[in-house]
């Protein structure tokens, strides 16, 4: 199998920059990438998380990945206290889930709590709400009078923490919000994909395809783990920010075992590190092609 190459963010321990306007470098660490999905019905299996993957997808296309991921559950205290270590941190954080407006959606009171502000209705997200809720009394579908019982509550999908700046929702206008790097949007891949690619794009361009790092791999056959180990150890020691990776198959789809082996890093150090790589695997008598 030849070695797969994708482009990938540079982990965060080694070094980092931003780009100025004329491609040169700004010595400045990027911002960490973290999700948090929100909702009951995940952990229950109810639902089936699809923000995952998606953002994995949208950093990848932007050069940059994904550092972490947490799924927590409706009860307001647990989501204060996921939020408390976030906004301790400087990360870039995408919250999926619970801000809309039954008694099951506690994702803004839990930030306001979090950051020890107070909610107010967002202006813009209230005329927003008012757009959405008059389009749809145009097609025969409720009041486009603001004042009924049911505008009212729709208008709670608008009071966010003080702070916030609202992220356009393309969907249906009912827009989600910002507040200290961290993008509130809601439970609906429909809606949340699209919020996530428009925050990436509009508040994080600065750190698309900032560094060219990639990531090689090949598959290894006839040759255990552990013998393998202390030569990826050595690798990491003569190519400093060169990280090698291990992931063994125990060939439980019908195929034979093997690890994929890799490195990922700088381009030409990953090269490098791969060829050496390479060699120290037949040096050890493993295989680089399946048995016949």
């Amino acid at each position: 199998m030849k070695p797969s190459d994708a482009l990938h963010d540079a982990d965060s321990s080694g070094p980092h920059s931003a780009c100025r306007a004329d491609n040169s470098p700004v010595p400045l660490q990027p911002p960490r990438v973290r999700l948090i999905a929100i909702g009951d019905e995940i952990l229950s299996g109810r639902r089936q998380d699809k923000h995952f993957s998606r953002l994995i997808e949208l950093l990848q296309e932007r050069g940059l990945r994904l550092h972490a991921a947490e799924f927590i559950s409706d009860d307001e205290d647990d989501i204060v206290e996921c939020l408390s270590r976030s906004f301790a941190t400087a990360d870039i954080v995408f919250c999926c889930g619970g801000i809309g407006a039954t008694p099951d959606d506690r994702t803004r009171q839990a930030t306001a709590r979090a950051l020890g502000v107070s909610l107010a209705l967002h202006p813009e997200a209230a005329r927003l709400i008012g757009e959405r809720c008059a389009e749809m009394a145009a097609k025969g579908q409720g009041s486009a009078d603001m004042s009924t019982v049911e505008n009212q509550q729709r208008l709670q999908m608008g009071v966010f923490p003080a702070g916030s700046e609202i992220i356009p929702n393309s969907y249906n206008k009912i827009p989600g919000f910002f507040i200290r790097d961290h993008s509130f949007m809601p439970g609906f891949p429909v809606m949340a994909h699209a919020m996530m690619a428009w925050t990436l794009d509009t508040r994080y361009a600065r750190w698309h395809h900032c560094e060219s790092r990639v990531e090689h791999s090949f598959l290894v056959f006839g040759l255990p783990e552990s013998r393998i180990t202390p030569a990826l150890e050595a690798l990491e020691q003569r190519w400093p920010g060169i990280r090698a990776f291990s992931l063994p198959s125990v060939g439980d789809s019908g195929g034979q075992p093997h690890i994929d082996l890799g490195v990922k890093g700088a381009p030409e150090a990953a090269a490098e590190a791969l060829a050496w790589l390479r060699a120290e695997v037949l040096s050890l008598g493993g295989r680089l092609d399946p048995p016949a």
